[in-house]
């Protein structure tokens, strides 16, 4: 339990407004998108990047520990606390200016609470937008601090591709404020220390200021739901529309059919696209242009659709069979599995990297092991093929013991058969900490460790865990 006088301090630096303490109150802090609740101390709410240095200062000098929290959106335990009560919730979710818009320069630069919903609902205007297509609303602090891939990362890469600039305020006893770099897309006059942030989760220091590249938006779309021949033929489909519409090709995802299944029951408003019954795997593909159509120039739909006709026709054909509509339409589907996979029970997630030829196969021996060791258990899995990673979702019993063994399974099959990465693009958290500890070599979490501890330098105590080699996204100054 937090003392009385750190509750008055803490409220003296950031108002009535900026503390929440009531149980009641912190419900929505302490309750992460997947997983366990945890119990905070105090939830402390600053409003300005002042006002979390001096809160982050007076952490540092006190010895409390704290858990940046940006939406709450994040799938690992990152953002929110343990059980014991002892850690308060950094909340930057008043950190909602600027909202700075430059059309010519084609840069935004954000405070860290700011929604990316928000981003790009002022974007539009400008005919521009933040290109990273998630089943989630998250701040744009968040999205730099988890190094935020999503959907359309073929075209568009993740964050780190995105950031330009970054305000971070250190966990150091001065609550140091560092800006890091000014927005440039092209500055080697100092080290790019920006990318230590980017998709440090925290561990380094907290966001507080974000400056992205932002795009033109998309003119002409056209999309389709894929059905190849099996399994095996996914990456020569990919393989086939690469070469064939190049930079036009923006999305490539895989979606299972006990996910496509749990969606179209559990979402009303979700049609059941497939006449023929949900395949066993589809794959939704989408080509844009930047550009209005001009005159002569084949449309971006019967461009999509003769590289289909044409992977229809050949002899070794990997697709079976394709579904035009309205691009809307087509990604209706794809967005509604996470919802459906919610309403399905206990869900044990994955959040896998492989090599892009290794996914099928691992898919397959996966399914192997699943059959024969936790048969109990339904594979509902989706994912960004062209960049090989997938969600591997599991619903089952709520057996911890049950659970514990098929993770291990899992991970044990992932990492050790394949080399993937057990966190793709969801960062690190509590949920995957074991993870961490086994599957990264002790020298690089030595190094990370290290280089937390110099950000941190000002207040001795500063340290991220008890074990100086773990790395967290909380910032324990006990």
């Amino acid at each position: 339990m937090l003392a009385a006088r750190h509750l008055t301090a803490l409220e003296a630096l950031v108002g009535p407004a900026g503390l929440v303490s009531a149980a009641a109150d912190r419900a929505g802090y302490e309750t992460p998108a997947r997983y366990a609740q945890g119990r905070a101390a105090a939830v402390v709410r600053p409003a300005t990047t002042a006002e979390v240095s001096a809160v982050v200062a007076y952490c540092a000098r006190e010895g409390l520990a704290f858990v940046p929290q940006g939406a709450n959106t994040g799938l690992v335990e990152g953002s929110t606390p343990d059980a014991s009560g002892d850690q308060l919730v950094l909340s930057l979710d008043r950190l909602t200016a600027p909202l700075e818009i430059d059309p010519d320069d084609r840069t935004v630069t954000v405070g860290a609470g700011v929604r990316l919903s928000t981003l790009n609902a002022a974007l539009e205007p400008h005919g521009l937008f933040l290109p990273i297509d998630l089943g989630a609303d998250p701040s744009l602090g968040g999205m730099a601090a988890t190094n935020t891939g999503g959907a359309r990362f073929l075209r568009y890469g993740d964050m780190r591709r995105h950031v330009l600039g970054l305000e971070v305020v250190l966990p150091n006893a001065q609550g140091t404020v560092l800006t890091l770099s000014h927005g440039l897309r092209k500055d080697n006059a100092a080290l790019a220390l920006r990318q230590l942030f980017v998709g440090g989760c925290g561990a380094f220091g907290v966001i507080t200021r974000v400056t992205v590249e932002v795009h033109h938006r998309p003119r002409q779309t056209a999309a389709a739901l894929l059905i190849p021949r099996d399994l095996d033929a996914v990456l020569p489909l990919l393989c086939a529309f690469e070469a064939e519409a190049g930079a036009m090709l923006t999305a490539f995802e895989g979606m299972s059919r006990a996910a496509m299944e749990r969606a179209i029951a559990h979402v009303p408003s979700l049609a059941n696209p497939f006449s023929g019954g949900v395949p066993d795997y589809a794959v939704l593909v989408e080509l844009t242009r930047s550009w209005s159509p001009r005159d002569g120039e084949a449309s971006l739909d019967d461009t999509l659709q003769q590289i289909a006709g044409q992977l229809l026709d050949r002899d070794d054909a990997p697709l079976a069979d394709a579904l035009f509509g309205p691009t809307t339409r087509m990604w209706t589907l794809r967005h509604a599995l996470s919802e459906g996979l919610r309403a399905s029970g206990p869900v044990l997630g994955f959040d896998l990297s492989f090599r892009r030829r290794d996914l099928a196969r691992f898919r397959t021996e996966a399914l192997a092991m699943l059959a024969a060791d936790f048969p109990d258990y339904v594979l509902c899995d989706f994912g960004h093929i062209a960049d090989g990673g997938i969600h591997f979702n599991l619903v089952g019993p709520a057996d911890p013991e049950r659970r514990a063994a098929l993770r291990e399974a899992v991970l044990g099959l992932a990492m050790g058969g394949f080399s993937a990465s057990f966190s793709g693009e969801h960062g690190l958290g509590r949920a995957v900490q074991d993870a961490y500890e086994r599957f990264t070599p002790r020298v690089a979490r030595d190094y990370a460790a290290s280089v937390a501890a110099v950000f941190g330098r000002g207040s001795a105590s500063v340290r991220l865990t008890p074990d100086p080699s773990r790395l967290s996204p909380s910032q324990d100054c006990r």
